[in-house]
C-alpha cells in the first residue's frame, strides 16, 4: 500500500450506467441549516438529483441510509448545479439546476423527524425557465454590483449569453466570433465575464457592455455590426493561450490579490484583473479538473489538479506539494467543511463514485523477514552461469522476427479445391464480357487440438478474382472436431489475374496462464486454383505478336498428359499444339516441337504469356516428378523481351500522370467552389437584396465540373488498378525468363521478386516506377557494380514520382547486361567488390566462385 494515496473518509456509488461530467457537483449549506456545514448536491445525465450529508462511523466506511438526504428522479438532463441567492425578497440559498432547455430554481429544506428513521427532505420548484436555446453551461454572482441576490447567466450552444434576473429573463448576447462553447465564469471584482473561446484566446466582457448592447434577439450580432445599429459587443482584453481551456475559476482571499486560474489542457494559468500572465504552470499529463482553494502562506493561492493517470496534485503557486493517488479519474472536485472534518476533498468520476477523502499517510506495519543466510555453492552457480550463457547465445543466433511455431500446432488449417468446376456458376456481378463465368468451390477445414472461443476464417485471392464469401466466424472449436467452411471463387473483373494462387487465415487467442484471456496466434495456408476458372480450350492460332521459346533437357511430352482438361479425345497419339482462350484476355497457343526439346508459347498481348507460361512449367516438374526424374529444368536462350515489357511501363506511368492532373484539377475546382459558395453565403445574408450577377448559374456549373472530374478521376483509378495488375504479370513473367536465362537459384530469384515487386498495391504517393528504381539503383551499386566507384554512389532517401521511365529502363536494361557479363545477385557485404572484380577480369581468390 502507498503511503501517498488519498485516504478515503466517506464513499458512494451514484446510479447504474449514470454519467457524470464537470457541473454536476456542487458543494454548500444548500438547507440553510445555519451550521456552515456544507452538503454534497450531485446531479447525472440521466435525470437524478442527489443531496448527501457524510457521516461516517469510522473514517473509510461507505455511505449509510441517512447520509442520502434526498433523491429526486427530474425529467430531463442535469447539465449543471449551483447554490446562491437565486429568489427575490430572500437572501437565503436556493439551488439552480440546469437542463438542456430549461433552468429551475428548488428551495431545499428539512423538517425534524419524530422517529428513528431521522429528518425529513424535500425540494419544492420556487419558478423555472423555459429556454429558446440549447443549454451549455451558467454561472452566477451579483452581475452589476447588485446586493443580497444573485443572477444567472447562462451560454448556449450557439453563443449567447442568457441573463435572468431571478424570476424574469433580462436579455440576451451573442459572442462575437463564437464557434464552439468554452468555460464561463463571473469575476465580482470587475463585474464581467470571463470565457475561452474557440480560437484559444481567454476573453472578458464586462456586464455593462453586454447590457447596452443591441438585443441579440432582434438582430444577430454581425448583421448589427454590419449596419451599425446600437453597440458592439467587444472584449474587455484578451489573451492568447495557445490551447483549449478545460475549466475557468475566479478565486480571491484576504491575504492574496484578485486573481484568475484557466486550466489549459497542458498548462494552468494565472491571470491578473487585467488579463496579464501573473504565473503559468506547463503539465506533463493531461488534466481532467481543478479547484483553487485558500492557502496557509501570504500571498500564494494553493491549486488541486486532477488528472487521468487517477492521481491528485497539490500546487502552491506553481510548486507542486503534495501528489495522492484516487481510485477513479476525477471529472470534479470541490473542498467541503463536515460537521467531523474540514477542509475535506470531494471528487466525482464519470461513472459516479463520489469519495470524500483527505490527504495524509498510513504507516506500513508490514516488515520483510530477515532471509537466513546460506553458504554459496560456487560449483552449482558456475553450472547455473553456463547454462544461461548457452540460452543467451541460442537466442542472439535467431535472426527471426517472428517466434518459433510449435511442432504441433493448436490449431490446423487444410484447404482444398475442387477438382470439377461448379455444375450451377456462383459468379456475380461479373464485369467480364463472356456467356459462361465459371467458378470453382474451396473448402477449407479447422480442426483444432485446445477448445477456443471465436476462431476468425478469412479467405483472399489475388484481384479480379472474388469470392462468394470470404469471413467465417466459429464462436467455438472443441478438441478434435472439425469445422469445415466453403466458397467458390469466380473472376469478376474484366482483365487477367497476375497469380492463381489463394490464401486462408484463421486467427484464435490461445489461452496462458499468465493471460487468460488469450494470446493471438494465426495459422494459414494457400491454395492453387485452376488454370480452367480463368481461361477455356480453343482453336491454336499460329499467328502471334509475341512469342517465347522455352528448352528442356528431356525428349519431348505430349501435350495431353500436360493439359488433358483442354484437349478434347484426339485420333492423333501425338498432341504438340494446344489453345487457350482468356476469359478476360487474349488467346494464347502452346506448340511443341515433334523432334526437339523446345516449346513455344505465343499471343498477341504479351502479359497474357504469363499465367500459361508459369502454369506449363509447374506441370512439366509434377510430371517428371511423378516419374522420380529430379534432374528435369528448363531454359530460356533469350534475349530478354524488355521492348514489350517498357510499352507496359509507359502506359502504367502515364496514367500515374494522368491521375496527378486529375487531382490537381478536382483541387483547383474545389478552391472555386468554396469561393462562390462564400460570395453567395454574403449576398444572401445581406439585409438590403442585391443581384446574384449569374452566382448561381456559376456555381452550378462548377459543381457539375466537381462532380464530373470526380467520376473520371474513379474511372481512371479502376483503369490504374488494371494496368498495374497487367505490369504485375508481365513483370513475373520476365522474373521468370531472367531466372531460366542465367539459371539462377531460388534465393537469386527471391532478390529479383523484391527488387521488382515491392508493392502489394499501386499508390500516387508512393508508386511502383521509383520504387522498383530506388531498388535497381541498390543492386547496380552493390552486388552488380563494375567498379568501387559506383559503390561509394549514395542514393537519396527521398522517392517521388519521376519525370519519365527513361531512368528506369535504363536501369532495368543494365541489370540484363551486367547478368549476362556474370554478375550475380547476392546481399552480402562483399558481393559488391567480388562480383566488380569479377567482370572487369580481375581474379581476387580462386577459391570463391
Amino acid at each position: 500500500m502507498s503511503l501517498f494515496k488519498a485516504r478515503d473518509w466517506w464513499s458512494a456509488s451514484l446510479g447504474e450506467k449514470e454519467e457524470f461530467d464537470q457541473g454536476c457537483l456542487c458543494v454548500a449549506d444548500v438547507d440553510n441549516s445555519g451550521t456552515a456545514h456544507d452538503k454534497i448536491i450531485v446531479g447525472s445525465f440521466s435525470g437524478y438529483l442527489r443531496i448527501f450529508s457524510p457521516h461516517p462511523l469510522k473514517p473509510g466506511d461507505g455511505m449509510q441510509a441517512e447520509d442520502l438526504l434526498l433523491e429526486v428522479q427530474l425529467r430531463d438532463p442535469v447539465l449543471q448545479v449551483e447554490v446562491g441567492k437565486f429568489v427575490s425578497g430572500t437572501e437565503i440559498l436556493h439551488l439552480a439546476v440546469l437542463h438542456p432547455r430549461k433552468l429551475c430554481v428548488y428551495s431545499v429544506s428539512g423538517t425534524l423527524g419524530n422517529v428513528e428513521h431521522g429528518n425529513q427532505y424535500q425540494m419544492k420548484l420556487m419558478y423555472e425557465h423555459n429556454l429558446q436555446r440549447t443549454a451549455c453551461s451558467m454561472t452566477h454572482g451579483p452581475f452589476g454590483g447588485v446586493k443580497g441576490r444573485d443572477l444567472i447567466c447562462i451560454q448556449s450552444m450557439d453563443g449567447m449569453l442568457m441573463f435572468f434576473e431571478q424570476e424574469s429573463y433580462a436579455f440576451g448576447r451573442y459572442l462575437p466570433g463564437f464557434l464552439l462553447p468554452g468555460p464561463l465564469s463571473y469575476s465580482p471584482k470587475t463585474d464581467s465575464f470571463v470565457t475561452v473561446s474557440s480560437s484559444r484566446q481567454v476573453e472578458s466582457y464586462k456586464y455593462q457592455v453586454l447590457a447596452v448592447a443591441t438585443d441579440a434577439d432582434s438582430r444577430k450580432e454581425n448583421e448589427q455590426q454590419k449596419m451599425g445599429a446600437g453597440k458592439k459587443v467587444v472584449a474587455d482584453w484578451i489573451l492568447n493561450i495557445g490551447e483549449q481551456a478545460l475549466d475557468i475559476s475566479i478565486v480571491s482571499f484576504n491575504q492574496t490579490s484578485f486573481s484568475i486560474f484557466v486550466l489549459g489542457e497542458r498548462n494552468f494559468f494565472c491571470l491578473k484583473e487585467s488579463g496579464q500572465i501573473r504565473f503559468m504552470k506547463k503539465l506533463d499529463y493531461s488534466p481532467s479538473c481543478f479547484h483553487p482553494y485558500s492557502s496557509v502562506n501570504d500571498g500564494t493561492i494553493n491549486t488541486l489538479v486532477g488528472n487521468h493517470n487517477n492521481m491528485l496534485l497539490v500546487y502552491q503557486d506553481v510548486t507542486l506539494k503534495w501528489a495522492a493517488q484516487l481510485s477513479q479519474t476525477p471529472v470534479a472536485v470541490k473542498v467541503a467543511n463536515f460537521q467531523d472534518l474540514k477542509g475535506v476533498i470531494v471528487t466525482l468520476s464519470e461513472s459516479g463514485q463520489l469519495q470524500c477523502s483527505y490527504l495524509g499517510t498510513d504507516p506500513s506495519l508490514f516488515q520483510v523477514p530477515k532471509v537466513e543466510s546460506r553458504d554459496i555453492n560456487y560449483e552449482d552457480l558456475d553450472v547455473e552461469m553456463k547454462e544461461l550463457q548457452r540460452i543467451i547465445k541460442e537466442a542472439t543466433k535467431t535472426q527471426d522476427i517472428l517466434p518459433k511455431m510449435e511442432k504441433d500446432d493448436d490449431l490446423t488449417l487444410v484447404a482444398t479445391v475442387l477438382p470439377d468446376l461448379d455444375s450451377v456458376s456462383q459468379a456475380v456481378d461479373g464485369e467480364v464480357e463472356s456467356e459462361v463465368i465459371p467458378s470453382v468451390s474451396v473448402k477449407l477445414c479447422v480442426r483444432s487440438r485446445l477448445t477456443l472461443q471465436k476462431a476468425v476464417l478469412l479467405i483472399s485471392t489475388p484481384p479480379p478474382l472474388a469470392l462468394t464469401q470470404d469471413q467465417f466466424i466459429f464462436d467455438s472449436l472443441e478438441p478434435g472436431v472439425s469445422k469445415t467452411a466453403s466458397a467458390s471463387v469466380f473472376l469478376k473483373g474484366n482483365y487477367p489475374p497476375a497469380d492463381l494462387e489463394g490464401s486462408a487465415v484463421v486467427s484464435y487467442s490461445k489461452p496462458t496462464e499468465l493471460n487468460p484471456e488469450g494470446v493471438p496466434r494465426i495459422v494459414q495456408c494457400k491454395f492453387r486454383l485452376p488454370l480452367k476458372l480463368v481461361c477455356f480450350p480453343v482453336q491454336p492460332s499460329k499467328v502471334a505478336n509475341h512469342k517465347l521459346t522455352i528448352d528442356t533437357n528431356k525428349p519431348p511430352v505430349n501435350l495431353i498428359n500436360l493439359f488433358p482438361e483442354f484437349i478434347d479425345q484426339v485420333e492423333e497419339d501425338q498432341v504438340s499444339v494446344v489453345g487457350f482462350q482468356l476469359l478476360a484476355g487474349q488467346k494464347v497457343t502452346l506448340l511443341a516441337s515433334k523432334t526437339s526439346q523446345r516449346y513455344r508459347i505465343q499471343s498477341e498481348q504479351f502479359e497474357d504469356l504469363w499465367l500459361i507460361t508459369r502454369e506449363f512449367i509447374l506441370r512439366f516438374q509434377d510430371y517428371f516428378l511423378k516419374q522420380g526424374i529430379k534432374d528435369f529444368t528448363c531454359s530460356f536462350s533469350g534475349p530478354v523481351p524488355l521492348q514489350e515489357y517498357f510499352e507496359l511501363i509507359d502506359q502504367h506511368f502515364e496514367l500515374r500522370l494522368n491521375g496527378e492532373k486529375y487531382e490537381a484539377l478536382l483541387s483547383e475546382r474545389a478552391v472555386q467552389f468554396r469561393a462562390i459558395q462564400r460570395l453567395l453565403l454574403t449576398r444572401f445574408k445581406d439585409k438590403t437584396p442585391t443581384p446574384l450577377q449569374n452566382l448561381d448559374t456559376l456555381l452550378d456549373g462548377t459543381y457539375r465540373q466537381v462532380i464530373g472530374i470526380a467520376d473520371a478521376a474513379e474511372e481512371l483509378q479502376r483503369n490504374l488498378f488494371r494496368a498495374f495488375t497487367r505490369l504485375k504479370s508481365a513483370t513475373q513473367l520476365v522474373i521468370l525468363l531472367i531466372g531460366l536465362w542465367q539459371k539462377l537459384n531460388k534465393e537469386q530469384i527471391a532478390i529479383l521478386e523484391g527488387t521488382f515487386l515491392p508493392l502489394l498495391k499501386d499508390g500516387q504517393e508512393l508508386g511502383w516506377e521509383e520504387s522498383v528504381d530506388a531498388a535497381l539503383s541498390h543492386l547496380l551499386r552493390t552486388c552488380l557494380s563494375k567498379s568501387s566507384k559506383e559503390q561509394a554512389l549514395n542514393l537519396t532517401s527521398h522517392l517521388s514520382i519521376p519525370k519519365d521511365t527513361s531512368r528506369l529502363k535504363k536501369h532495368i536494361t543494365l541489370l540484363c547486361e551486367r547478368m549476362s557479363k556474370g554478375g550475380r545477385l547476392s546481399l552480402s557485404a562483399d558481393s559488391g567488390s567480388q562480383q566488380a572484380a569479377e567482370m572487369q577480369g580481375t581474379p581476387i581468390n580462386p577459391s570463391v566462385s
